[in-house]
This record gives structure tokens, sequence and C-alpha cells, in this order.
């Protein structure tokens, strides 16, 4: 039958036939009982984690939910990892006999004695540590530097520390990690450390250390006292308050109009 005039031939496409190599035989797997292996998925989600870590994460994010007042959000104003760096480098020249070098110390110490030899017995110049003895060492005025951890809980024993070291005019920073503090005097973990004097040949490094802790810690200290922290909700509800900005900005405009 001849085509309609004016109707175009539609030319029709031969399917090229597909080569099947006889010695690869085509076997579908079998994900049933008893079949394959089901391939792997990221089940990170389903995975029940242990309390501690969940109690972590709610904590955290309702650190961001909720409004944080500014005695507690300055522990969120850490100092730069730069000057950490340089900081904790120079905390470890100083860190404190730990108990093996104190009992070599003292049973060199005996010896002598018992021998009739006279025992010069030098000040060490060390970190301090400790809650009350670096209170202590600020209220006196002896104190050149105080490190104050960031995650320190009950949050309560450290919160007066920056108020305080305003008022005595004693530089001081927050750094993040107690454990990271509590390396450098042989504990677990250390809420604060505190700096009474350095060595001659580190003087001048302390110094720029101490400008730029002031610049970033005692200057500021009026900004971080007014600035509240916290406040952030998640995406969905973000979404939700903008969408209803849209409306009511909508809203208004078609009033004006």
């Amino acid at each position: 039958m001849a085509p309609k005039k004016g109707v175009k031939a539609v030319a029709t496409k031969k399917k090229t036939e597909k080569v099947v190599n006889p010695l690869f035989e085509k076997r579908p797997k079998q994900f049933g009982i008893g079949g394959a292996l089901p391939p792997k998925k990221d089940v990170h989600r389903f995975v029940r984690w242990p309390q501690v870590v969940r109690i972590q994460r709610k904590r955290r994010i309702l650190k961001q939910r909720l409004k944080v007042p500014p005695a507690l959000n300055q522990f969120t104003k850490t100092l730069d990892k730069n000057l950490a760096t340089t900081l904790f480098k120079m905390l470890l020249k100083y860190r404190p006999e730990d108990k093996a070098a104190k009992r070599e110390r003292l049973q060199k110490r005996a010896q002598a004695e018992s021998e009739g030899k006279t025992v010069e017995a030098k000040k060490p110049i060390v970190v301090k540590y400790g809650l009350n003895h670096i209170t202590y060492l600020i209220e006196q005025n002896k104190a050149q530097l105080v490190i104050i951890a960031h995650d320190v809980d009950p949050i309560e024993l450290v919160v007066w520390l920056p108020a305080l070291c305003r008022k005595m005019e004693i530089p001081y920073c927050i750094v993040k990690g107690k454990s990271r503090l509590g390396a450098i005097v042989h504990q677990k973990t250390a809420a604060a450390l505190c700096l009474t004097t350095v060595k001659n040949e580190d003087k001048m490094e302390f110094s720029r250390i101490l400008e730029a802790i002031k610049a970033n810690f005692n200057d500021k200290y009026e900004e971080y006292r007014k600035k509240w922290g916290g406040g952030i909700m998640g995406s969905k509800s973000q979404a939700k308050t903008k969408a209803k900005e849209r409306v009511l900005a909508k809203e208004a405009a078609q009033r004006m109009t």
C-alpha cells in the first residue's frame, strides 16, 4: 500500500543484534535465602549508638539551639591554632617533673645527705596547676599568664576566672582541650594552668605571646561580656521561618499597592 500524500514515511531502524560470547554465560545473582550476599549499603543512620555518644550529640545540638549567656559564650572563643601551637611548645619546656623523676631526685638527695654533702635546692621554674593554687597566685599578683580549658565540666568551676584575671590585669586565654592541658602536667585533665615566670632565653618569645593574647582576650572582654550565643535553629525550622517571612512580605506588599 502506497503512503498517503503529505505524510512522510517513517524510516524504520534495524535493530542490531548483540553479539553474545558463548564462553561467558550470563548468570544473574539471586539474593534470596541461601543465595548470593547482598551488596554493602551505608547503614550509618540505622546504628544504635551507645548512650554516651547519644548524650554527647544531643548536648551539642541543645547548645546550638538554646540561647547561651555571655559568661558561658566566651568559652566558645578559643585561641587560634598557630598561636596555641606556639604557646604549647613553650609550656612543654616548663613541664613539672613526673613521679619517676621526683623519686630519682629524692634518692640522690638522700644519698648526698647520708654522705654528709650539702645539697643545693634551687626552686625550678615550672607550670603551676590546680584551681586553688592558680586562684591564690592570681590574687597575690604572681601569675604572668593563665591558660583556661574551654570544655571544663561543670563550667561553673572556671566561669569566674576570666573576670578575676581582668580585674587583676593578668593576661588570660581560653584554649581547646582540658586533656591537652592535663598532658603537660602529667594528669588526665587540667581545668587551668599558670606561668609565674620564664627563663631569660624565652622572655622575648613570651612577651610576643602575651601581646597577642592580650589583644584577643583581655582587650575584647567588654565585647564578649555583652555577646549572647546559641539560638541557631535546625535547617527545617529555618526553612519554615523563611517561608513565613516571605508570606508576610508578600501581604505587606499587597497592602501597599
